[in-house]
């Protein structure tokens, strides 16, 4: 088992109210498995993403990462452990306007203190991988929202995380972006534990472990099997063909 979370909790304090952006969820997730989770807008999806990628703290509960109590680390730690086991593909690419497409993969190698002729070889490399390396010397704004997409998944490749976590990647492309994107994501996602915020259907059935989220916790977990089988909240939707949540 490489993520661990009891009764995790977070509230948010705006100074005039109290926000309870989760509540009550624990969950298990083992090695190299698939999790997709859904809920609807206001569930706590990506506060719990946050919290599980090390980008924010729970108010309460207790969550452990590859055996480590995450509670107990400074920030100083936790940024270790976000760069060092995480990576991220976010539905905002994050790239910068005035760099190239290979620049924008270099970018993290140099906070990282790689050499130059270092860098550049292993951005060619991820580029490839996402088939952009005829891209590389485009600037953001000569780019679609696909091939932008497909930067930040070189960028993740580049880290060899053993866990991703992906907000949804592919929403808002059109069909032939989709398709090239979800190309990337799956050889990016092989062989490393990944979860996805997912707002389809057809991404979610496929999942080794979905979970349900509500504002009242987690409402179903299981496969797509068990979740039928049980008759709750994930067959109704899966039934009346759904395809965003």
């Amino acid at each position: 088992m490489i993520i661990r979370i009891r009764n995790l909790g977070k509230i948010y304090d705006t100074g005039k109210v109290q926000v309870e952006a989760l509540k009550n969820v624990s969950l298990d997730i083992d090695r190299g498995e698939f999790v997709s989770i859904m809920g609807p807008s206001g569930s706590g999806k990506s506060t719990l993403m946050n919290i599980i990628g090390c980008l924010d703290r729970a108010t309460s509960g207790y969550y452990e990462l590859d055996g480590v109590d995450i509670s107990r680390l400074d920030d100083v730690e936790l940024a270790k452990i976000r760069n060092l086991k995480i990576g991220f593909v976010f539905q905002s690419f994050n790239l910068l306007p005035r760099m190239t497409a290979l620049q924008n993969v270099e970018l993290p190698m140099i906070y990282a203190g790689v050499g130059r002729k270092e860098r550049r070889k292993r951005a060619i490399e991820a580029l490839e991988r996402v088939n952009l390396s005829e891209r590389m010397d485009h600037k953001p704004n000569e780019l679609s929202g696909g091939q932008k997409q497909r930067i930040s998944i070189a960028r993740a490749f580049l880290k060899n995380p053993p866990i991703l976590i992906l907000d949804e990647a592919t929403s808002s492309l059109d069909n032939e972006s989709e398709r090239l994107v979800q190309e990337s994501l799956n050889k990016l996602a092989h062989g490393r534990t990944t979860l996805i915020i997912a707002h389809r259907l057809t991404t979610i059935k496929n999942a080794d472990h979905i979970v349900v989220l509500t504002t009242k916790g987690i409402e179903e977990q299981g496969t797509h099997a068990e979740l039928m089988k049980k008759g709750g909240i994930y067959a109704s939707l899966y039934k009346e063909g759904f395809t965003q949540f």
